[in-house]
């Protein structure tokens, strides 16, 4: 058995989940700006006073590693590692995107077709990876600007979902009867809960000391315009 604690706030949403052998048990969850810093420990104590848990009953931390937003990177990883450390419990790093198109997987039935999950990072560029109906990777992960060229080889025989908060400002480039469009983002720790229980059974941990989230990209800061 493997009870494990699991966070997400690669992106817009702050998600907390707690799983039981691969099933979600408890989830706290909220889609806004700006509250990872503020939210994310107590959304962890009140999916922990849900299931009635304490810290030292964990098995491991699973977070969401990245790509996505830096700051909510920094938050999701420090929050895990500070647990792991307080409670001596190994952590589990889960990609991102592929909690993304687990997420579209395990909620379509019968899905026949490759799912492209899609994370904003300004303009036209999007952090994107290509997955079939089996979560094998067809694309790796990469941070891509996206025009009409795009995809064109993949759609030319299958059907690809896109999925996310960067596929709909994507739609207006990638123009194909094959590909189809989501707004749902499927960002939420609950759908790391298979690929953690995977990860914890075949012993793939990290090294809570030196551990990193995935940046992809640079961070990049911008000064604000002065005042006239």
């Amino acid at each position: 058995m493997a009870t494990i604690l699991q966070i997400e706030t690669a992106t817009p949403t702050c998600s907390a989940a707690l799983s039981l052998n691969g099933e979600t048990i408890a989830l706290k969850e909220l889609a806004a700006q700006n509250i990872h810093a503020g939210s994310l420990t107590l959304f962890i104590d009140e999916v922990m006073q849900l299931a009635g848990m304490a810290y030292a009953d964990l098995d491991a931390i699973a977070v969401s590693k990245g790509p996505g937003s830096y700051t909510g990177l920094r938050i999701g990883v420090s929050t895990a590692k500070g647990i792991c450390f307080a409670v001596d419990k190994p952590l589990i790093g889960i990609n991102t995107l592929q909690m993304m198109a687990n997420g579209f997987l395990n909620t379509t039935e019968n899905y026949q077709g490759l799912v492209c999950p899609m994370i904003d990072a300004r303009r036209m560029e999007v952090f994107t990876a290509l997955y079939d109906q089996h979560l094998a990777e067809i694309l790796p992960v990469s941070a891509s600007i996206i025009d009409e060229h795009a995809y064109q080889q993949q759609l030319k025989n299958q059907k690809i979902t896109f999925i996310g908060d960067g596929a709909m400002k994507c739609s207006a480039s990638i123009i194909s009867p094959n590909a189809h469009f989501s707004a749902l983002a499927f960002n939420s720790a609950s759908h790391m809960s298979s690929l953690a229980f995977d990860a914890f059974k075949r012993q793939e941990f990290e090294d809570v000391a030196y551990f990193e989230p995935y940046y992809l990209k640079d961070f990049v800061v911008t000064q604000a315009k002065k005042k006239v």
